[in-house]
């Protein structure tokens, strides 16, 4: 409330109370599974091209890429992925010398991302840098065919990343470790410690410079950052075709100079030098700095008036090139450095072989698995492919069941030789873990050969599909839709890996299979939406995700009445915002009941929240829902109409 402290008029805001709910989202799935390679955190994909670029493709021992597939084929839009990982996995690395001259010790180590052998198809090509290639360095990033390997022209393989002007400085943001760390999904860089070797910074001029100067005599150093002075040779020099004694007059001159700034090291310029050096009848001058450190650097550039740069060959535009005392910690340049599989010799120093690892793939690795997903709140559907085990499905459906929210559920599926009523029955029967927050389908689907290995048809598990499944009747008819019937037909299957019949099928409903069958007029479709669970109450599929989606859109629209005063404007709040999401899911067809009061109820006042409750900080709000179960059995009665009697 304003202030009142002097006449005139106030204007202030009043809330008008209303805090819309939005209705939280039912179809990110999250799939959890072996891969070729990628982060074993939970990380968000948009679309099958990034989850390639993460994860890689289709693996012999996994289903996780072909269930991503199908899910994006079938209708998701977003998931969240976790790559499983054996606890024997190794990450391919291999570590480069430096460019010290004097027997250069292992400088960086390079490493895939992540473990697996795919890092071993990984190849590097390390150049000078091309804005300073002096002092800094190219990586490029490719990936080999076939990793035993390395083609001759393996240059025509477009890099995936490549990464120029990187430096060895840490301090700066162009520092290898910080870019690759940041930027890159396929490498990683270490300095390692023994990289120490420093040099005397250097400025060494083109070839070709040319004498006599005349009175083209100064030029501009800087020599260790000290910053840019304005150096001119004395009149003795100007008609001099001795590069010897030019070499010694520049020497003289920096020598002499002032240093600027008090961090200076004196040796900078007491002990700098300016040599020559002839190489085929060119010659060129190179200028060295006093001190031998990492900050240790020269730089020339061309004086105001009366320039000697041109004749020298001095500065980058004339085609100069300065190396700084770091310059020799760069890794050495290779043309073609294999990750994980290089030979160490010459510029390489050791190497280590990426693995996918020999462990056997157990329970433990997806419940270590599932539980990267605790932090994440907004996914509500959650898949295995491929791991049709009763155990998994027993962890799937325990930890939907267990988080605090209980807002995922969980897609299951029967074994790939589950391939007749007996088998699915036996499967069913064989759960130890049957709550509503789990669906089983069965049988497993056949598709096309997405490796293109195989010219028939390959059996792949149907959760991905599934999942996708759920995505799309979520967006186009809700979330109280049950995902089945003939629009529930699942893209990208040819076959089945078992062709049920009415009566087949009748003895899997009851004990909650969820049969996927072949109609004539419909194709292949899911037709079944039971919970496996013995609880009438949470008997169908959408019962059990409507509920999922009321429990979190409510939990996240009412955040704001924590800590509000409890008493009944706050109560009043609370059935007006909450009652006015209702009603519209009420609208949109949610909930059984023809009139808003048959469908639900929203209740906050006195009787739910006692004064003992006050006392205690808590409000008690209570909301109920008419939930529409499927129309599982459609029961048609046809009778004959009696003959009209006869005129």
């Amino acid at each position: 409330m304003a202030t009142l402290s002097y006449p005139g008029v106030y204007v202030e805001e009043i809330s008008s109370g209303v805090r819309p709910l939005e209705v939280a989202s039912t179809s990110t799935a999250a799939f959890v599974g072996l891969a070729e390679m990628g982060p074993a955190e939970a990380t968000r994909v948009t679309n099958w091209t990034e989850f390639q670029r993460l994860y890689g493709s289709y693996i012999t021992d996994g289903y996780l890429a072909h269930g991503v597939f199908q899910f994006f084929n079938n209708g998701g839009r977003q998931c969240y992925i976790v790559r499983a990982v054996r606890a024997d996995a190794k990450i391919a690395s291999v570590t480069v010398r430096n460019r010290a001259a004097a027997s250069p010790p292992a400088g960086l180590l390079f490493a895939a991302r992540n473990a697996g052998a795919w890092g071993n198809s990984l190849l590097l090509t390390i150049d000078d840098g091309t804005l300073d290639p002096g002092s800094e360095f190219r990586l490029t990033v490719r990936r080999q065919p076939d990793p035993a390997v390395v083609a001759a022209n393996f240059r025509d393989t477009a890099p995936l990343e490549t990464f120029d002007n990187l430096s060895l400085d840490s301090a700066a943001p162009n520092y290898v470790v910080t870019v690759l760390q940041r930027d890159s999904s396929l490498v990683t860089a270490q300095v390692l410690s023994t990289n120490v070797s420093t040099q005397k910074g250097v400025h060494r001029g083109a070839f070709g410079a040319r004498l006599p100067l005349g009175a083209n005599r100064s030029f501009q150093i800087n020599v260790d950052g000290d910053g840019f002075q304005e150096v001119t040779l004395p009149d003795t020099i100007a008609t001099s075709t001795d590069f010897t004694a030019v070499a010694g007059a520049i020497t003289t001159a920096v020598s002499n100079l002032n240093k600027k700034k008090t961090s200076t090291d004196d040796h900078a310029l007491d002990d700098f030098v300016c040599t020559q050096e002839t190489t085929g009848g060119q010659t060129r001058m190179i200028l060295t700095s006093g001190t031998n450190k990492a900050g240790s650097s020269v730089a020339a550039q061309a004086a105001a008036v009366n320039d000697a740069t041109f004749m020298l060959k001095l500065g980058v535009g004339n085609g100069g090139r300065s190396e700084s005392g770091l310059a020799v910690q760069r890794p050495a340049k290779v043309e073609a450095l294999q990750v994980g599989d290089a030979a160490a010799a010459g510029a390489i120093s050791t190497a280590v072989l990426g693995e996918d690892g020999d462990d056997q793939v157990t329970g433990l690795l997806f419940d270590t698995a599932f539980h990267k997903l605790d932090a994440i709140t907004d996914f509500s559907l959650l898949s295995v492919p491929g791991e049709g085990t009763t155990a998994m499905f027993g962890l799937g459906t325990a930890y939907c069941a267990n988080r605090p929210l209980k807002d995922v559920f969980y897609i299951g599926e029967a074994a790939s030789h589950d391939v007749d009523v007996d088998d699915a029955t036996t499967f069913r029967n064989q759960l130890t873990s049957a709550n509503s927050y789990g669906g089983l389908y069965f049988p497993w689907v056949r598709a096309l050969d997405p490796t293109g290995r195989s010219t028939s048809p390959v059996l792949l598990p149907p959760s991905g599909y599934i999942a996708g499944l759920y995505a799309r009747i979520d967006a186009n008819r809700g979330v109280w839709k049950a995902p089945a019937g003939t629009e529930a037909s699942l893209n990208g299957v040819v076959g089945l890996a078992a062709e049920l019949s009415d009566v087949e099928q009748g003895n899997l409903n009851p004990l909650g299979v969820n049969v996927i069958r072949r109609f004539p007029a419909a194709g292949i479709v899911s037709f079944g939406a039971r919970t496996v669970t013995s609880d009438p109450e949470w008997r169908y599929v959408p019962v059990r995700r409507t509920a999922i989606m009321l429990r979190v859109s409510i939990y996240n629209g009412i955040q704001w009445a924590v800590f509000e005063p409890n008493d009944e404007p706050l109560w009043s709040q609370l059935r007006l915002n909450i009652g006015a999401f209702m009603m519209n899911l009420f609208r949109q067809g949610a909930f059984q009941g023809s009139t808003p009061t048959q469908a639900f109820f929203v209740k906050c006042d006195s009787e739910t929240t006692t004064q003992s409750d006050i006392d205690a900080g808590v409000v008690n709000v209570l909301v109920g829902f008419a939930p529409l179960k499927p129309a599982e059995f459609v029961v048609v009665k046809i009778s004959q109409k009696a003959g009209l009697a006869a005129a």
